[in-house]
């Protein structure tokens, strides 16, 4: 492979490369591939619950270990796509990806789902940055390269939606590991096409890939993400504090080592731009406020409400259509008034909706469900879209993998706090229900637990104790809301301010 790249002069930055539509075609599946196993995990989660018995806190980390690993080999696979080649990087993690798909759909413990699952991670950090990088080399116009990003998102976005209904489908049909197995026909389709339709593009000055910062940046973030995932969960502990410190120190060491190198995996200079440290921190704040409460509302639909997979798969799909449509008109939108106000708007707006469902109940009917989710998928897909295009556009093309890598950083690592402390809300209310004489203790640990213990207690003590449990879990997602809520209207105030005078470029660089 060689690269086509190379340093922008005048006349390439207003060259349209051809068939850059169709090589898009083949970076959304990618896309698509990431977020359908995102979003089908927590559909499937119920029958994981049954099969594999794992604990409260297992489960948590089947949830969470994906965003986990990713967020920690992020910058380290976006940089070395610049180094090696994105296209190469691509293909080779989306093959990993589909091979490693099939190791969680035969995982036959909750340590060994957990294990495969942090592979997946492994190989998704490969995915994501190129996907973005290459749009970044593909699209030198911005108003073309703003609906590409729209297309990008808006295919995230739609995977979340044909991912809870095909899985839905294929729970119906067969065991839970099938849904990691709808992965591959994805993978074996963007691998083909791929090699034919892609272009190359790396850095052509990269320096060495540094092992040492790969390193401190991998054990920097798991640690700190364990350490809060850990304190929300059981509190302040020896453990729970030793890992924070250590997190602490490798990315105190890697931050200081990016400032000394001369090739860097980072260049820590990027967030000395207002625009750009308010687009991340806003993307992170975001998934916080987002993640931990969808991450349940799968659970909810079905455990609570009673609907089937495909039909809670089904349910969800405002979200998906919002986030899409918005997704499409985000950067004519941000062009037309402010790119402070589309995010900042999209983010009030989603924490309006999140507010609304702090009233949630057993018997909530859809109508508040469906109409909470479409003003959520609304606001996300202005946010996300907007503030994609604002990360990628401060940065030369030649640094477009590490710059996409810290956006979806930014998203992972925001996505594991979410479910980490949000998550660790629900839990924590849900574990102090009170059953009737005779309650398990593994009753306690998830309502998946309390349905599967249910069926083998008299009908009596059964219901009984399901009550009781559906209205603890109930409650603990109301709160998780209001939480949620909070974070997201912060987050629109704080966009307000480090995004003013930010605006989408308007000539080709």
């Amino acid at each position: 492979m060689t690269s086509t790249v190379q340093t922008a002069t005048p006349t390439e930055a207003v060259t349209k490369r051809p068939g850059r539509w169709l090589a898009l075609s083949v970076l959304v599946l990618a896309v698509l591939l990431v977020a359908v196993d995102a979003t089908v995990l927590g559909l499937a989660t119920p029958y994981i619950s049954e099969d594999l018995k794992p604990s409260g806190t297992q489960l948590l980390w089947i949830g969470d270990v994906y965003s986990f690993v990713i967020a920690g080999l992020l910058v380290s696979m976006g940089s070395l796509g610049d180094r090696i080649g994105r296209k190469r990087i691509l293909l080779v993690g989306a093959t990993a990806f589909g091979a490693i798909s099939v190791f969680n759909a035969y995982a036959t413990t909750p340590e060994m789902l957990i294990v495969a699952r942090a592979l997946l991670g492994v190989a998704g950090a490969t995915l994501m940055p190129a996907t973005l990088a290459l749009i970044r080399n593909l699209f030198h116009d911005p108003r073309e390269r703003s609906l590409a990003i729209g297309i990008w998102g808006a295919t995230a976005s739609a995977g979340t939606a044909v991912g809870p209904i095909v899985g839905g489908f294929l729970l119906e049909h067969f065991w839970w590991g099938s849904v990691f197995l709808i992965n591959l026909p994805v993978m074996v389709v963007l691998v083909l096409v791929g090699i034919k339709l892609l272009p190359e593009s790396r850095n052509p000055s990269p320096g060495p890939w540094d092992l040492i910062s790969v390193a401190l940046s991998l054990v920097g973030m798991i640690a700190v993400v364990y350490a809060v995932k850990e304190a929300a969960t059981h509190g302040f502990t020896s453990v729970t504090l030793a890992a924070g410190l250590l997190g602490a120190a490798a990315l105190y060491g890697f931050v200081r080592r990016q400032l000394t190198l001369p090739a860097p995996l980072l260049d820590m200079r990027l967030f000395r731009r207002r625009g750009f440290s308010g687009a991340v921190l806003a993307d992170l704040l975001t998934i916080l406020g987002l993640s931990g409460l969808v991450f349940f509302l799968s659970q909810f639909l079905q455990l609570v409400q009673g609907r089937g997979p495909l039909e809670a798969g089904l349910a969800e799909l405002p979200a998906a259509i919002g986030a899409v449509v918005a997704g499409l008109i985000a950067g004519r939108v941000a062009r037309r008034f402010s790119v402070r106000a589309v995010v900042s708007g999209g983010l009030a707006a989603i924490g309006l909706a999140l507010a609304v469902l702090t009233v949630i109940d057993r018997s909530t009917g859809y109508p508040l469900l469906g109409t909470a989710l479409l003003v959520v998928g609304i606001g996300a897909g202005f946010s996300f879209t907007v503030t994609s295009d604002v990360i990628l556009s401060s940065v030369p093309k030649e640094q477009a993998g590490a710059a996409s890598a810290v956006s979806e950083t930014a998203y992972e690592l925001g996505a594991a706090l979410g479910i980490a402390v949000l998550g660790s809300i629900v839990t924590g209310v849900y574990r102090d229900f009170t059953g009737p004489a005779g309650t398990p203790p593994e009753a306690h640990e998830s309502l998946g637990g309390a349905v599967e213990a249910a069926a083998g207690m008299p009908a009596q003590t059964s219901e009984a104790m399901l009550d009781a449990a559906r209205t603890s879990f109930v409650d603990g997602l109301a709160i998780a809301a209001g939480a949620g809520a909070a974070v997201l209207l912060a987050a629109a105030v704080a966009a307000w301010f480090l995004l003013r005078g930010q605006r989408l470029e308007n000539t080709a660089s």
